[in-house]
């Protein structure tokens, strides 16, 4: 069994104008897990999200300009590689993940590289309905497939990640269009690392307005589809994460 030390576990945040929740969401974290360094990725925020984290306690790493969750991601995971973090947890910044499930993340990295946090796996009560809800079963079925582990939220952010899958990413995460969340978990089950899920409860949006509506939401789910035959098609990462 492998276990985190809580003082080497990094909570990456990846925010674009967050201000009005990003304050209230690091210190939820600080709260959960004190021991851990909170890292808020202010991707080219044009409000007050990077002043209200540093605030806040976190650290932020600022990006020039949007570039996106992949990589805002990314740029946390060559962080946590450079500072010789053995973990990294992945929070949304709108308040939507609950951080005092961390340590349920936390305790699937014991068998997996891959930990997401499942919205749809018999915890709490968040669900979708009509053509989403198909599209996303359907996408769940094909990445189970691809990684042999049965997953039923493949599109969910909150995720953690052990040191094999840090080195791993910090070269190879993908920084395209639904590439941190679809890509990402076919890029890590073809380099040999486990993927898995544990059932948690997701929140409400704390603040702020959500990028996608019901329909928007529901073409997400068919370019994640689009995004997940790319990704079978691309050679396997050249460089195993280390043991």
């Amino acid at each position: 069994t492998r276990l985190v030390d809580m003082g080497r576990l990094l909570v990456a945040i990846p925010a674009w104008n967050e201000a009005s929740t990003v304050a209230d969401v690091v210190d939820s974290v600080r709260a959960a897990v004190p021991q851990a360094t909170v890292v808020v990725v202010d991707d080219g925020s044009t409000d007050d999200t990077g002043r209200r984290a540093r605030t806040a306690g976190a650290v932020v790493l600022r990006m020039p300009f949007n570039v996106g969750v992949g990589g805002a991601m990314r740029a946390a995971f060559l962080y946590a590689l450079a500072n010789g973090y053995q973990a990294v947890v992945q929070v949304d910044a709108d308040g939507q993940h609950d951080p005092t499930q961390i340590p349920e993340l936390l305790a699937g990295l014991a068998d997996a590289s891959v930990v997401i946090g499942a919205r749809f796996a018999g915890k709490g009560e968040y669900d979708v309905s009509g053509p989403r809800k198909w599209a996303m079963a359907v996408l769940s079925h094909g990445l189970s497939r691809v990684t042999g582990s049965t997953l039923t939220d493949t599109t969910s952010g909150f995720r953690a990640s052990d040191r094999r899958a840090i080195a791993l990413f910090a070269q190879h995460y993908p920084s395209e269009y639904l590439g941190d969340t679809v890509e990402s978990l076919v890029i890590a089950s073809r380099s040999g690392l486990k993927v898995t899920q544990v059932p948690v409860m997701m929140r409400e949006r704390q603040g702020g307005r959500p990028s996608q509506g019901a329909g928007m939401a529901t073409l997400y789910l068919g370019r994640a589809w689009l995004a997940l035959l790319i990704a079978l098609t691309r050679r396997r990462a050249d460089a195993m994460a280390p043991q």
